[in-house]
C-alpha cells in the first residue's frame, strides 16, 4: 500500500531524526573531564619529610610543588575524582578528612575520591599531630610542631578546593591508555653477609613500566596526561633543605614545557623497595625527569587504547595482621633484635606502658576504579613493595590492570611475605607504636583489593576462580 504524501514525509523526516540522533549518540564522548591544579609549596620554613637526618626547616624552594585533579563523569553520570601530591606522606587522618569533605560537597561516594602521594622526599612533613600531644611512642614521621600543623590544615583546604575546581569544569573528554618502559628504577634491597641493607640489587625485581592515560577534548586536543611510575621519589641529596617534587615533578615540569597547554599528573606505583639509579646527585632527579618525560612523550605519538565507560568506584578495607608479643619478648627484642625490630619493640612497650592494649590487625583502604571492560585502576595504600604487582597480576589478570601505591594513606611500609621473611628495611611496618606485620599480610591486601575489583566490575579470569 502506498502512503499519502503527507505521511511519506512525516516517515522521512522521523527517519532522518533518527539517523542524526543515532550518529551523534555515537559520536559523543564517554567522559566529561575536569582537570585542576593548585600550588602546595609551603609559605613560611617548614621541615621536610622523608630523611631523619635532616634537623632544620627547608632553605629554598628548588621547584612548586602541587596538587592536581582529575575529575571523572561517564554518561551514566557516575563522577569521581583523583588528586595526585608532590608530598611525602599523608597520614590517615589527613587524608580521611579531605576525602570526607570532598565526597560530601560533591555528593558522591567515598570509593570515588582518591588521593596518591608521589612520595617526595623533598616535600614538606605533613601532621596535625605536634610531638607535645602525640607523647614518646610516636615516631618522628608523625610528630609535627606548629608551623607543620598549620601547613597540613592550610594544605587540607587546598586539596577540597582543586577537587572543587576540577568537578566544576567538567568538559567533554575521549580517554585512551598504554604502557612504555623506563630505566632507572632500580630494586634497593642489597643482599650482604650482614643481611639485606638499602642499597643496588642489579637482579633484583622492579616495576619499570610507565602507565600512561591520556585525556582529549572531544575535538581530539590533548588537555592532560596522567602517568606512573613505580620508584621511589629519593633522588635528591638527603642533606638538601630544598623543596622539590623530585624526579616525578620534574617528569611534569619536561612534559609541560614539550607539551605546552597540556597538564601532566603523576600517580606513583609499588615503589617500596626501589629507588632511582644513580641518585643523590642535584643534576640525578631532572635528568631522570627527562628520561621518564621523554617516554611519556613518545607514547602520546602511539596509538593508545581507547577507554569507554562506564566508571565504577569501590572501596574495601584490609584487614592487615600484626605482631603482638608479650612484654617479655619486647624487652628481649630491645636487646638483642635488629635495629629495626628494636625500635619497634621499643614503640610497642611504650605503648603498653601507657595502658593501651597492641592491636591484633591494622585497617588499610584499598580502592578500585573499574572503566567499562578497558581498564581497572587498583589503589593500594602505603608503601607496597613490587611483589603485590606480580600477585595481583596473577590474581585480577595481567591485561587492562593498573596498579598504583601510597593511596589515600601513606604511613609506612606493607611488606609482602617474601620481604618479611628475607628481613629489611622494609619489614619496619607504619611509623605507628602498634607494631610490625606478620605473614599472611600479603594475600589480606591482595585479597581486599581482589574484593575491590570485582565489586567494581572487574571480570577475574577463569584461574582466578
Amino acid at each position: 500500500m502506498r502512503c499519502a504524501p503527507a505521511t511519506a514525509l512525516l516517515l522521512a523526516c522521523l527517519c532522518l531524526s533518527w539517523t542524526i540522533a543515532t550518529i551523534s549518540a555515537e559520536a559523543a564522548p564517554d567522559w566529561q573531564v575536569g582537570v585542576a591544579s593548585v600550588k602546595i609549596t609551603p609559605q613560611k620554613p617548614v621541615a621536610l619529610a622523608g630523611y631523619a637526618s635532616r634537623t632544620k626547616p627547608f632553605e629554598a624552594v628548588d621547584q612548586e610543588i602541587y596538587a592536581k585533579a582529575l575529575a571523572l563523569k561517564d554518561v551514566e553520570g557516575n563522577r569521581a575524582v583523583l588528586i595526585t601530591m608532590d608530598l611525602c606522606i599523608l597520614p590517615k587522618e589527613v587524608g580521611e578528612g579531605v576525602r570526607a569533605r570532598i565526597a560530601a560537597a560533591a555528593h558522591i561516594d567515598l570509593a570515588a575520591v582518591v588521593l596518591n602521594v608521589a612520595h617526595s622526599h623533598s616535600a614538606p612533613a605533613v601532621s596535625l599531630q605536634t610531638a607535645a600531644t602525640t607523647g614518646p611512642a610516636t615516631r618522628s614521621v608523625n610528630a609535627a610542631n606548629d608551623a607543620t600543623v598549620e601547613y597540613t590544615r592550610w594544605l587540607q583546604d587546598r586539596l577540597v578546593d582543586v577537587a572543587a575546581q576540577a568537578l566544576d569544569h567538567l568538559e567533554p573528554a575521549q580517554l585512551s591508555w598504554g604502557t612504555g618502559v623506563a630505566h632507572f628504577a632500580m630494586n634497593r634491597r642489597q643482599f650482604t653477609d650482614k643481611g639485606v641493607i638499602l642499597g643496588v640489587n642489579p637482579s633484583g625485581l622492579a616495576d619499570r613500566s610507565v602507565p600512561v592515560l591520556r585525556i582529549d577534548s572531544a575535538e581530539g586536543k590533548l588537555r592532560a596526561v596522567l602517568l606512573g611510575y613505580a620508584c621511589h621519589n629519593t633522588t635528591t641529596p638527603s642533606g638538601h633543605l630544598g623543596v622539590n617534587g623530585d624526579y616525578a615533578g620534574y617528569t611534569k615540569a619536561y612534559i609541560q614545557q614539550q607539551l605546552p597547554g597540556v597538564e601532566a599528573m603523576f600517580m606513583i606505583g609499588c615503589a617500596g623497595d626501589a629507588n632511582p639509579y644513580p641518585r643523590q646527585q642535584m643534576t640525578d632527579a631532572p635528568a631522570h625527569g627527562e628520561t621518564l618525560g621523554k617516554e611519556v612523550c613518545r607514547m602520546l605519538t602511539t596509538k593508545l587504547v581507547p577507554i569507554h565507560g562506564p566508571l565504577q568506584c569501590a572501596a574495601v578495607d584490609a584487614e592487615l595482621p600484626l605482631q603482638a608479643p608479650a612484654r617479655g619478648e619486647l624487652l628481649q627484642m630491645t636487646k638483642a633484635g635488629a635495629v629495626l625490630n628494636k625500635e619497634a619493640a621499643k614503640q610497642m612497650l611504650a605503648h603498653l606502658d601507657g595502658g593501651a592494649s597492641l592491636p591484633k590487625t591494622y585497617r588499610a583502604p584499598v580502592a578500585a576504579w573499574q572503566f567499562g571492560k578497558d581498564l581497572t585502576l587498583i589503589g593500594l595504600p602505603d608503601e607496597v613493595v613490587v611483589d603485590y604487582v606480580t600477585r595481583l597480576q596473577e590474581t585480577l589478570g595481567p591485561l587492562r590492570l593498573w596498579v598504583a601505591g601510597y593511596c589515600n594513606e601513606v604511613t609506612g611500609y606493607i611488606p609482602s611475605d617474601r620481604v618479611l621473611r628475607e628481613g629489611g628495611y622494609e619489614t619496619r611496618g607504619l611509623y605507628i607504636e602498634t607494631g610490625l606485620f606478620t605473614p599472611g599480610v600479603e594475600s589480606a591486601l591482595v585479597n581486599a583489593a581482589r574484593d575491590a575489583a570485582v565489586k567494581a566490575g572487574r571480570e577475574l579470569p577463569p584461574s582466578a576462580h
